[in-house]
């Protein structure tokens, strides 16, 4: 497989992934982070990683709202609940590998 086409498949999972994770909007990222080790908050940073290496102006706003399909606190007003203290203690637990 040639570079171009890779690129190209990888960017296309990359979409369907946010666009699931746009759709699961039920799944905290607290859950993510507690399950996989990444979140949605991690998706954006990683972008404007990304952006930052080439040279590209992005903004940490910018980035969560590629990753989130609208502006952050908007999304966080609609879909994020408080953690519950298991949740909390999961993550406590595994922080240090995050």
């Amino acid at each position: 497989m040639d570079d171009k086409t890779r690129t190209e498949l990888e960017a296309a999972v990359y979409r369907r992934l946010v666009e699931h994770l746009r759709q699961r909007a039920d799944v905290q990222n607290i859950d993510l982070m507690n399950l996989a080790g990444f979140c949605r908050n991690c998706l954006s940073n990683w972008m404007k990683d990304a952006a930052d290496a080439r040279g590209v102006a992005m903004s940490k706003d910018e980035s969560r709202e590629i990753v989130y399909g609208e502006p952050y606190d908007q999304w966080r007003a609609k879909h994020q609940k408080e953690a519950s203290p298991e949740q909390k203690a999961a993550f406590e637990k595994s922080r240090p590998q995050h």
